[in-house]
């Protein structure tokens, strides 16, 4: 006689919110590609949750300073452009380096209010 009930494929977990949840692949281990998927994932997390420093926001500031210098004396064209491109240079590092660090901290805070404000939603 032929089985008349359907079989389910995949089990799925209800939780007392009512959100149902899968439990994922049970049946072999992840592959290269998903492993490497998932460690970025959480890469990304751990770098998006961590607060901003001054030392970080300063290496980024001192790269961009040297890439305007390298820029501006290579196109510079008049009687003095590796002075002008360093003045310029050391100025643009004293600029980008408070104003980065503002622009961190200000994305840093909007990303953890989004989330706390996720996590009360649920």
């Amino acid at each position: 006689m032929a089985q008349t009930k359907r079989k389910r494929r995949t089990k799925h977990r209800g939780t007392a919110a009512g959100t149902i949840e899968t439990r994922g692949r049970t049946g072999r281990p992840p592959s290269a590609e998903e492993r490497k998927k998932q460690t970025r994932t959480e890469a990304r997390e751990r770098r998006l949750n961590t607060p901003p420093t001054w030392k970080r926001s300063a290496a980024i500031a001192a790269f961009a300073s040297v890439a305007l210098f390298l820029l501006f004396s290579v196109l510079g064209r008049g009687k003095q452009p590796v002075e002008s491109a360093a003045i310029f240079a050391a100025f643009a590092f004293v600029l980008y380096t408070p104003g980065g660090y503002y622009m961190e901290l200000a994305m840093y805070r909007r990303r953890q209010k989004r989330k706390q404000q996720a996590q009360v939603r649920k």
